[in-house]
């Protein structure tokens, strides 16, 4: 499987009613990434802004540029005393305007994935859990977060 982004159905928020976004593939900024712009929106999402080179609504998916490899173990211990990770992680940038007037500025969420090398291959269905659970309680707080955001109140 390769990492691919089709139109997304928006997560609950506050102010919005059945939020959709038009997504076409785009150049990420490193060779390591997959991006998108978001190009169109659909149900009631009152002045937002899709993607503009000043004013950028973008998903960028990345993934190590170099995969690191699980070490040998200690022969006296049979410990492996140092387990690199390998890093994958999500950023979504959206321009947004400080102050009536001013010039735009990027905000970004990101969220990152810090994986021990080797547990892909001894354990592979607790990396699906951790991605699960992890998407799954995003989206499930995605409203709160929203609120949160623009109110500061957790």
């Amino acid at each position: 499987m390769t990492i691919n982004l089709s139109n997304i159905t928006g997560a609950t928020q506050t102010g919005f009613t059945s939020p959709t976004y038009v997504v076409t593939a785009d150049t990420a900024p490193d060779s390591n990434g997959k991006q998108w712009a978001i190009t169109a929106l659909g149900g009631t999402q009152a002045n937002v802004d899709v993607h503009a080179g000043s004013k950028p609504f973008t998903v960028t998916f990345y993934k190590p540029k170099t995969y690191r490899s699980i070490g040998s173990p200690n022969a006296a211990t049979g410990v492996i005393a140092n387990v690199p990770n390998n890093q994958f992680g999500l950023i979504v940038r959206k321009g947004v305007v400080p102050l009536a007037g001013q010039a735009s500025r990027v905000a970004t969420m990101r969220v990152t994935w810090d994986v021990p090398a080797g547990s892909d291959t001894a354990e592979p269905e607790d990396l699906r859990a951790l991605v699960s659970a992890g998407i799954g309680a995003l989206s499930q707080m995605a409203s709160g977060i929203g609120d949160t955001l623009v109110s500061n109140v957790m």
